[in-house]
């Protein structure tokens, strides 16, 4: 049949990628060389450093699952891996250099040309093994024939997300259902064949590639049965839980202690992407301190002839895992400003503000000092802005998901502050922005953030 082209390779294809994209790092490695100091022949330091990247690609391109099955996995997040591959390279690879006290020895230069060209000629051919499978998947080849169990609204969720993804080459070609009134009836265009009893028979005669069972959680008994009885055929089972009446938050699938455990709300920055945010937090903050010193002395020195006291102010704040920490800011109004009041919520226009205040409020200048808490390691640069604990007591039980703001870091600028959602905005759609970063969250993402904040600063309507 044509959908078995290339699946019977998918061994030798396996095998051909993991030793090609080693090569791939070789090439780029000496097209680097011959780039930039215009020889084709490395000397032994050059290959020394080209085997030890070589042998980290090796070992780390298959321990983020860059072999894996791609299929149903977006373009975005293969790239994402490559690049997290070619970084890993890099990092690794220079601190080992380092280690080795051979680092001077090498060109800069060189070594970017070599990790920004080397990713991207990976980047592209990967692009382009994409473009041939589709053309391939278009013409009927190399597809995986699928039947969905549960023909409910939870199994028509599951046909619309593979429909949604044609170039998964995943392919449905009926429903089984033990609902008396769905027999041999068709649901959204497809056929029902009759019931789960009916599935396990007709895969044991003629099997598809593919069974996925989308029954409700609490049909178990069912579930187990028709599993067993799959165990005796050569079809591929795949379970969707019906869990997207959840309220979910970067949920997946992981093995712990040699368990399946599925993860339903779960934070961003875990493990390696951990290290990678710190790194990004930790470069970025310390060039923006140096950067921005004569604007503090400036402040400072403002600051002090325009109005009494301190000239930085402390805040008790929440961030991560509920965490207390003492947000720096430079002082915006008079020290006794809620000395009757108490803790106050900010307002547009805040009136408490001293003029000088109003104007740092204004262009987000009072934030300044909040560099010192990300090198502290308390916030981090994109996050949920943070609250104080009078308000977060509050705010938990009337607004929907609010504390799930906090499985992360809170941060200086954040996705709802770019989208002027900020001081005396509506909270709850604050809280959904914040929440659409958690989900989405990379380093690009924190990337367009910052810059967006950039322009923001001198055309937002409120205070942070």
């Amino acid at each position: 049949m044509k959908r078995n082209l290339l699946k019977k390779s998918a061994s030798f294809f396996d095998i051909a990628l993991r030793i090609a994209d080693p090569l791939l790092v070789v090439v780029s490695c000496i097209v680097a060389y011959r780039i930039y100091l215009g020889d084709w022949s490395l000397p032994p330091r050059y290959v020394y450093a080209l085997l030890v990247g070589t042998l980290l690609a090796v070992l780390f391109f298959p321990l983020i699952g860059l072999y894996q099955s791609q299929r149903g996995i977006k373009l975005a997040e293969e790239l994402r891996t490559l690049f997290l591959g070619w970084l890993l390279i890099g990092l690794v690879g220079g601190a080992f250099m380092f280690a080795m006290k051979a680092g001077a020895t090498y060109s800069r230069a060189w070594v970017a040309i070599w990790l920004t060209g080397g990713f991207a000629a990976h980047a592209l051919s990967r692009v382009v093994l994409r473009g041939a499978l589709r053309s391939l998947r278009k013409r009927g080849h190399n597809l995986r024939h699928v039947c969905i169990v549960g023909a409910g609204a939870h199994g028509r969720e599951v046909l619309a997300r593979i429909r949604a993804a044609p170039w998964s080459g995943l392919v449905v070609r009926y429903f089984y259902d033990d609902d008396p009134g769905l027999g041999q009836t068709t649901v959204d265009g497809l056929p029902v064949l009759g019931t789960v009893a009916d599935c396990a028979r007709d895969m044991a005669a003629a099997p598809l590639d593919q069974v996925w069972i989308a029954l409700p959680l609490r049909d178990e008994e069912k579930l187990r049965w028709l599993l067993d009885e799959l165990r005796q055929t050569s079809v591929q089972v795949r379970f969707v839980p019906d869990i997207y009446s959840f309220h979910l938050l970067r949920h997946s699938v992981a093995e712990i202690a040699g368990m399946p455990v599925m993860n339903l709300i779960d934070s961003p920055h875990t493990g390696i992407y951990s290290m990678l945010k710190a790194v990004e937090d930790y470069l970025i903050a310390a060039v923006l301190l140096l950067l921005s010193t004569p604007f503090w002395l400036a402040i400072a020195i403002v600051s002090k002839l325009s109005s009494p006291g301190p000239i930085l102010y402390r805040q008790e704040r929440v961030t991560w895992n509920g965490q207390r920490f003492c947000m720096l800011k430079f002082r915006s109004m008079p020290t006794d400003s809620e000395a009757e009041s108490g803790p106050v919520w900010s307002k547009p226009g805040e009136p408490r503000a001293t003029r000088f205040g109003a104007f740092l409020r204004r262009f987000s200048f009072d934030e300044l000092p909040q560099l010192i808490n990300v090198l502290k390691g308390e916030m981090s640069l994109v996050g949920p802005r943070p609250e104080r604990p009078e308000f977060v007591s509050q705010f938990r039980h009337r607004i929907p998901d609010y504390m799930q703001k906090h499985i992360v870091k809170a941060g200086i600028t954040g996705w709802a502050q770019v989208n002027d959602l900020r001081g005396n905005s509506d909270l709850a759609e604050r809280i959904r922005y914040d929440l659409y970063y958690i989900e989405n969250w990379s380093l690009g993402f924190d990337v367009r953030i910052l810059a967006l904040t950039l322009g923001h600063m001198f055309r937002a309507r409120h205070a942070l």
